[in-house]
Protein backbone atom coordinates (compact mmCIF):
# COMPACT_ATOMS: atom_id res chain seq x y z
CA UNK A 1 0.00 0.00 0.00
CA UNK A 2 3.07 2.36 0.77
CA UNK A 3 3.81 2.10 -2.39
CA UNK A 4 0.52 2.96 -4.27
CA UNK A 5 -0.71 -0.42 -5.52
CA UNK A 6 -3.76 -1.76 -5.09
CA UNK A 7 -2.30 -5.26 -5.68
CA UNK A 8 0.39 -7.67 -6.67
CA UNK A 9 2.23 -10.79 -7.68
CA UNK A 10 4.05 -12.35 -5.35
CA UNK A 11 7.40 -14.07 -5.73
CA UNK A 12 6.46 -17.34 -4.15
CA UNK A 13 3.14 -18.72 -2.72
CA UNK A 14 2.78 -21.35 0.13
CA UNK A 15 1.98 -24.52 -1.06
CA UNK A 16 -1.63 -24.26 0.69
CA UNK A 17 -2.14 -20.62 -0.55
CA UNK A 18 -5.31 -22.91 -3.09
CA UNK A 19 -7.18 -23.83 -0.10
CA UNK A 20 -6.00 -20.71 2.68
CA UNK A 21 -5.33 -17.80 1.36
CA UNK A 22 -4.53 -16.30 4.77
CA UNK A 23 -1.30 -18.39 3.91
CA UNK A 24 0.22 -15.53 1.99
CA UNK A 25 0.36 -13.56 5.71
CA UNK A 26 2.78 -16.72 6.55
CA UNK A 27 6.35 -16.38 6.96
CA UNK A 28 8.69 -17.63 3.83
CA UNK A 29 12.09 -18.60 4.34
CA UNK A 30 15.30 -16.78 2.19
CA UNK A 31 18.02 -18.71 0.86
CA UNK A 32 21.59 -17.50 1.10
CA UNK A 33 20.98 -15.24 3.98
CA UNK A 34 23.67 -15.13 7.34
CA UNK A 35 19.81 -13.57 8.87
CA UNK A 36 16.34 -14.66 7.90
CA UNK A 37 14.38 -11.23 7.08
CA UNK A 38 11.95 -13.13 8.74
CA UNK A 39 9.81 -11.81 5.58
CA UNK A 40 5.73 -13.28 4.89
CA UNK A 41 4.72 -14.17 1.26
CA UNK A 42 3.40 -11.10 0.33
CA UNK A 43 6.39 -9.12 0.91
CA UNK A 44 8.30 -10.67 -0.92
CA UNK A 45 8.41 -9.37 -4.67
CA UNK A 46 10.67 -10.77 -8.05
CA UNK A 47 10.44 -10.55 -11.33
CA UNK A 48 9.38 -13.72 -12.74
CA UNK A 49 5.72 -12.75 -13.20
CA UNK A 50 7.17 -11.03 -16.34
CA UNK A 51 6.93 -14.32 -18.05
CA UNK A 52 3.30 -13.79 -18.36
CA UNK A 53 3.38 -11.54 -20.54
CA UNK A 54 6.67 -12.95 -22.02
CA UNK A 55 4.87 -16.15 -23.17
CA UNK A 56 1.16 -14.06 -24.26
CA UNK A 57 -0.54 -15.25 -21.10
CA UNK A 58 -1.26 -11.45 -19.99
CA UNK A 59 -1.12 -7.98 -21.53
CA UNK A 60 2.30 -5.40 -20.86
CA UNK A 61 -0.40 -3.34 -19.69
CA UNK A 62 -2.14 -5.52 -17.80
CA UNK A 63 -2.85 -3.60 -14.54
CA UNK A 64 -2.07 -6.27 -12.05
CA UNK A 65 1.12 -6.49 -13.94
CA UNK A 66 2.10 -2.64 -14.01
CA UNK A 67 1.33 -2.31 -10.15
CA UNK A 68 4.17 -5.51 -9.51
CA UNK A 69 6.39 -3.60 -11.94
CA UNK A 70 5.91 -0.32 -9.41
CA UNK A 71 6.71 -2.48 -6.75
CA UNK A 72 9.81 -3.43 -8.55
CA UNK A 73 11.33 -0.34 -9.44
CA UNK A 74 10.85 0.49 -5.57
CA UNK A 75 12.46 -2.61 -4.59
CA UNK A 76 14.89 -3.68 -6.80
CA UNK A 77 15.74 -1.13 -9.74
CA UNK A 78 19.44 0.29 -9.19
CA UNK A 79 20.65 2.69 -11.26
CA UNK A 80 24.42 2.50 -12.71
CA UNK A 81 26.48 4.36 -15.18
CA UNK A 82 25.85 1.54 -17.41
CA UNK A 83 22.45 2.12 -16.46
CA UNK A 84 19.31 0.63 -14.81
CA UNK A 85 20.12 -2.96 -13.64
CA UNK A 86 16.99 -4.62 -11.39
CA UNK A 87 17.91 -7.92 -8.28
CA UNK A 88 15.68 -10.86 -8.56
CA UNK A 89 13.84 -10.34 -5.53
CA UNK A 90 14.09 -9.03 -2.36
CA UNK A 91 15.85 -10.44 0.63
CA UNK A 92 18.28 -12.48 -1.93
CA UNK A 93 21.39 -13.32 -1.00
CA UNK A 94 23.26 -14.92 -3.47
CA UNK A 95 26.19 -12.24 -4.17
CA UNK A 96 28.75 -10.57 -2.90
CA UNK A 97 28.85 -9.16 0.44
CA UNK A 98 28.40 -5.42 1.52
CA UNK A 99 32.10 -4.78 1.81
CA UNK A 100 32.79 -6.47 -1.53
CA UNK A 101 34.15 -9.96 -0.08
CA UNK A 102 32.76 -13.06 -2.28
CA UNK A 103 29.54 -14.94 -1.98
CA UNK A 104 30.41 -17.66 0.60
CA UNK A 105 26.71 -19.18 0.84
CA UNK A 106 25.33 -15.81 2.16
CA UNK A 107 25.66 -12.33 0.74
CA UNK A 108 23.91 -9.92 -0.99
CA UNK A 109 22.12 -10.56 -4.20
CA UNK A 110 23.25 -7.31 -7.06
CA UNK A 111 21.67 -6.92 -10.21
CA UNK A 112 21.25 -9.16 -13.05
CA UNK A 113 21.87 -7.76 -16.84
CA UNK A 114 19.87 -10.89 -17.71
CA UNK A 115 16.95 -8.85 -15.93
CA UNK A 116 17.65 -5.68 -18.02
CA UNK A 117 17.25 -7.57 -20.97
CA UNK A 118 13.51 -8.52 -19.75
CA UNK A 119 12.52 -5.83 -19.54
CA UNK A 120 13.62 -4.68 -22.48
CA UNK A 121 10.95 -7.00 -23.73
CA UNK A 122 8.51 -5.89 -21.95
CA UNK A 123 8.86 -2.15 -22.80
CA UNK A 124 8.83 -3.71 -26.74
CA UNK A 125 5.58 -5.76 -25.69
CA UNK A 126 4.13 -2.23 -24.59
CA UNK A 127 5.22 -0.25 -27.68
CA UNK A 128 7.82 1.28 -26.03
CA UNK A 129 11.78 1.34 -27.85
CA UNK A 130 14.17 -1.48 -26.34
CA UNK A 131 17.11 0.01 -27.57
CA UNK A 132 18.05 1.97 -23.96
CA UNK A 133 18.00 -1.92 -22.54
CA UNK A 134 20.01 -3.08 -25.05
CA UNK A 135 22.69 -0.48 -24.91
CA UNK A 136 22.44 -0.93 -20.91
CA UNK A 137 23.69 -4.45 -21.20
CA UNK A 138 26.12 -3.36 -23.59
CA UNK A 139 27.71 -1.50 -21.27
CA UNK A 140 27.96 -4.42 -18.38
CA UNK A 141 29.51 -6.74 -20.64
CA UNK A 142 33.41 -6.74 -19.93
CA UNK A 143 36.14 -5.44 -21.91
CA UNK A 144 36.18 -8.66 -23.86
CA UNK A 145 32.39 -8.84 -24.23
CA UNK A 146 31.38 -10.42 -21.95
CA UNK A 147 27.77 -10.52 -19.67
CA UNK A 148 28.53 -11.50 -16.25
CA UNK A 149 25.82 -13.08 -13.76
CA UNK A 150 25.64 -9.92 -12.09
CA UNK A 151 27.26 -6.43 -11.78
CA UNK A 152 27.82 -4.06 -9.13
CA UNK A 153 25.26 -1.76 -7.84
CA UNK A 154 26.90 -0.23 -4.94
CA UNK A 155 29.66 2.43 -3.88
CA UNK A 156 32.80 1.66 -5.75
CA UNK A 157 35.27 -0.78 -3.42
CA UNK A 158 38.50 -0.57 -6.16
CA UNK A 159 40.09 -2.14 -3.68
CA UNK A 160 37.74 -4.99 -4.35
CA UNK A 161 37.94 -4.43 -8.42
CA UNK A 162 34.11 -3.63 -8.04
CA UNK A 163 33.01 -0.55 -10.15
CA UNK A 164 29.26 0.35 -10.32
CA UNK A 165 27.56 -1.30 -13.29
CA UNK A 166 30.84 -3.44 -13.80
CA UNK A 167 31.19 -7.22 -13.48
CA UNK A 168 31.07 -8.43 -10.20
CA UNK A 169 32.93 -11.93 -9.52
CA UNK A 170 29.50 -13.97 -10.54
CA UNK A 171 29.87 -15.89 -13.40
CA UNK A 172 30.67 -14.62 -16.57
CA UNK A 173 30.27 -15.49 -19.29
CA UNK A 174 26.29 -16.36 -18.47
CA UNK A 175 25.40 -18.21 -21.76
CA UNK A 176 21.72 -17.01 -20.52
CA UNK A 177 22.19 -12.86 -20.66
CA UNK A 178 24.02 -13.48 -24.20
CA UNK A 179 21.12 -15.27 -25.14
CA UNK A 180 18.43 -12.83 -23.95
CA UNK A 181 20.95 -10.07 -25.34
CA UNK A 182 20.84 -11.66 -28.97
CA UNK A 183 16.92 -12.50 -28.58
CA UNK A 184 16.00 -8.72 -27.30
CA UNK A 185 18.28 -7.41 -30.62
CA UNK A 186 16.15 -9.72 -32.75
CA UNK A 187 12.74 -8.28 -31.26
CA UNK A 188 14.28 -4.94 -31.56
CA UNK A 189 15.22 -5.62 -35.50
CA UNK A 190 11.46 -6.97 -36.08
CA UNK A 191 9.21 -4.73 -34.02
CA UNK A 192 7.71 -7.82 -31.82
CA UNK A 193 8.65 -10.15 -29.42
CA UNK A 194 10.83 -12.72 -30.78
CA UNK A 195 9.95 -16.00 -28.57
CA UNK A 196 6.09 -14.91 -27.49
CA UNK A 197 4.55 -18.54 -28.85
CA UNK A 198 1.78 -17.57 -31.21
CA UNK A 199 -0.40 -20.31 -30.60
CA UNK A 200 -0.26 -19.31 -26.85
CA UNK A 201 -0.79 -15.68 -27.75
CA UNK A 202 -3.81 -16.55 -30.42
CA UNK A 203 -5.81 -18.49 -27.84
CA UNK A 204 -5.26 -16.36 -25.03
CA UNK A 205 -4.19 -12.45 -26.48
CA UNK A 206 -2.64 -11.87 -23.07
CA UNK A 207 -6.16 -12.20 -21.26
CA UNK A 208 -6.73 -14.40 -18.27
CA UNK A 209 -9.45 -16.99 -19.24
CA UNK A 210 -12.88 -17.10 -16.95
CA UNK A 211 -12.42 -21.18 -16.39
CA UNK A 212 -16.09 -23.04 -16.53
CA UNK A 213 -14.77 -25.76 -14.49
CA UNK A 214 -11.94 -25.71 -11.80
CA UNK A 215 -9.63 -28.58 -11.02
CA UNK A 216 -9.16 -29.98 -7.94
CA UNK A 217 -5.99 -32.01 -7.18
CA UNK A 218 -4.28 -33.49 -4.38
CA UNK A 219 -1.55 -31.15 -5.29
CA UNK A 220 -3.49 -28.37 -5.78
CA UNK A 221 -5.95 -28.09 -3.12
CA UNK A 222 -8.68 -25.54 -3.95
CA UNK A 223 -10.40 -24.66 -0.73
CA UNK A 224 -13.79 -23.04 -2.49
CA UNK A 225 -16.03 -23.35 -5.66
CA UNK A 226 -17.13 -20.26 -7.07
CA UNK A 227 -20.96 -20.48 -7.94
CA UNK A 228 -21.81 -21.59 -11.45
CA UNK A 229 -18.72 -23.27 -12.20
CA UNK A 230 -18.03 -27.51 -12.54
CA UNK A 231 -15.44 -29.23 -10.66
CA UNK A 232 -12.81 -31.26 -11.99
CA UNK A 233 -11.75 -33.77 -9.37
CA UNK A 234 -8.40 -34.83 -10.49
CA UNK A 235 -6.18 -38.18 -9.22
CA UNK A 236 -2.72 -39.53 -10.00
CA UNK A 237 -4.38 -43.54 -10.21
CA UNK A 238 -8.01 -44.92 -10.58
CA UNK A 239 -10.19 -44.89 -7.57
CA UNK A 240 -13.42 -44.74 -6.26
CA UNK A 241 -14.48 -41.56 -4.67
CA UNK A 242 -17.00 -41.21 -2.16
CA UNK A 243 -18.81 -38.05 -1.81
CA UNK A 244 -21.78 -36.18 0.30
CA UNK A 245 -23.22 -32.92 0.85
CA UNK A 246 -22.78 -30.67 4.16
CA UNK A 247 -21.54 -33.48 6.66
CA UNK A 248 -21.67 -36.55 4.75
CA UNK A 249 -25.27 -36.56 3.71
CA UNK A 250 -26.56 -37.89 0.34
CA UNK A 251 -23.63 -39.68 0.42
CA UNK A 252 -22.62 -41.48 -2.97
CA UNK A 253 -20.01 -43.24 -4.99
CA UNK A 254 -18.60 -42.62 -8.58
CA UNK A 255 -15.61 -44.30 -10.37
CA UNK A 256 -12.79 -42.06 -11.86
CA UNK A 257 -12.47 -41.83 -15.50
CA UNK A 258 -9.52 -42.14 -17.62
CA UNK A 259 -8.20 -38.56 -18.75
CA UNK A 260 -4.96 -39.47 -20.64
CA UNK A 261 -1.67 -38.50 -19.39
CA UNK A 262 -1.91 -40.78 -16.83
CA UNK A 263 -4.18 -38.52 -15.06
CA UNK A 264 -7.99 -40.14 -14.00
CA UNK A 265 -10.52 -37.67 -12.79
CA UNK A 266 -14.29 -37.08 -11.70
CA UNK A 267 -16.56 -34.16 -12.99
CA UNK A 268 -19.29 -32.59 -11.29
CA UNK A 269 -21.27 -30.45 -13.10
CA UNK A 270 -22.62 -26.31 -11.24
CA UNK A 271 -26.24 -27.77 -11.38
CA UNK A 272 -25.61 -30.96 -9.30
CA UNK A 273 -23.93 -28.72 -6.34
CA UNK A 274 -25.73 -25.75 -6.65
CA UNK A 275 -28.01 -26.81 -4.16
CA UNK A 276 -25.36 -27.42 -1.54
CA UNK A 277 -22.36 -25.21 0.57
CA UNK A 278 -19.50 -27.96 1.48
CA UNK A 279 -18.60 -31.08 -0.79
CA UNK A 280 -17.29 -33.89 1.22
CA UNK A 281 -15.31 -36.49 -0.62
CA UNK A 282 -12.19 -39.27 -0.28
CA UNK A 283 -11.54 -42.19 -2.15
CA UNK A 284 -11.16 -45.48 -2.39
CA UNK A 285 -8.17 -47.42 -4.43
CA UNK A 286 -8.35 -50.15 -7.02
CA UNK A 287 -6.98 -52.24 -4.64
CA UNK A 288 -9.84 -52.02 -1.91
CA UNK A 289 -7.67 -49.37 0.50
CA UNK A 290 -8.99 -45.73 1.71
CA UNK A 291 -7.17 -42.99 1.52
CA UNK A 292 -7.28 -42.35 5.07
CA UNK A 293 -8.18 -38.21 4.37
CA UNK A 294 -11.36 -36.16 4.11
CA UNK A 295 -11.51 -33.10 2.15
CA UNK A 296 -13.60 -30.54 2.22
CA UNK A 297 -14.81 -28.00 -0.80
CA UNK A 298 -16.96 -24.86 0.24
CA UNK A 299 -19.13 -24.41 -2.61
CA UNK A 300 -20.76 -20.68 -3.51
CA UNK A 301 -23.95 -20.19 -3.63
Amino acid sequence: REHGVAAHYVREAPKDILACPAALKRHLAIKNRAEEPGLDATAQVGVDFLQLVRLGLRRADDALILDTLKLVDALLKADTPSGPVWHRYNGDGYGEHADGRPFDGSGRGRGWPLLVGERGHHALARGDDPLPYLHAMNAMASAAGLLPEQVWDAAPLPQRHLQPGRPTGSAMPLAWAHAEFVKLAVSHASGQVFDRPAAVWQRYAGKSPAAATWVWTPGARIGHLAAGRDLLILLPQPAVLHLGFDGWNHGFDRPTQPLGLALHGLKLDAAQLRSYRVLDFTWQGMDGAWLGEDFQLLLAT
